[in-house]
């Protein structure tokens, strides 16, 4: 019996969706813990900053109908947006997810007329610090909240 190579192909989907979508409620929970873990205490610091008020601009990332991956954006001046709260669950990882919702995120934010994207990771995070180089962002001085945060890396993105 032949192989069928479509059969082995996993699907990715994304969904435009808001912060009360109830996968990127349990998405930010797992982004969460991820991040103590690698970080440990220094965590309390940047979880005031993590907080999402709701917010309509949320990416959603499906892999075979299943939540794998998210990130969203909010306003931060009248040119610029923030990406905040990239995450892709474990299990999914080096599938090109994290591309496709910073894609899908950077195409939104132009269409609702920003010309620059900006956005924080830590030094622990050399994944994210790796998608963000590949993916054209230039690295910034730390802006507001994150100046005096030793470990925080800034980045910044024209559209």
């Amino acid at each position: 019996m032949p192989l069928n190579i479509f059969a082995l192909m996993e699907q990715i989907v994304l969904k435009r969706t808001n912060s009360a979508d109830p996968h990127f409620q349990s998405l930010i929970k797992h982004l969460d813990a991820d991040l103590r873990l690698r970080n440990g205490d220094e965590m309390d610091e940047y979880d005031q900053h993590n907080v999402i008020a709701p917010i309509d601009t949320v990416v959603i990332a499906y892999l075979d109908n299943e939540p794998a991956a998210c990130g969203c954006f909010k306003k931060y001046n009248e040119t610029t947006v923030e990406i905040k709260r990239m995450f892709v669950a474990p299990e999914a990882r080096g599938k090109g997810i994290s591309r496709k919702i910073l894609g899908e995120l950077e195409t939104w934010a132009h269409t609702l007329g920003f010309g620059y994207v900006i956005l924080e990771t830590g030094g622990r995070q050399v994944e994210a610090l790796g998608l963000y180089q590949r993916a054209g962002y230039t690295r910034i001085a730390n802006y507001p909240p994150y100046e005096e945060m030793a470990d925080s890396f800034c980045f910044r993105k024209e559209l």
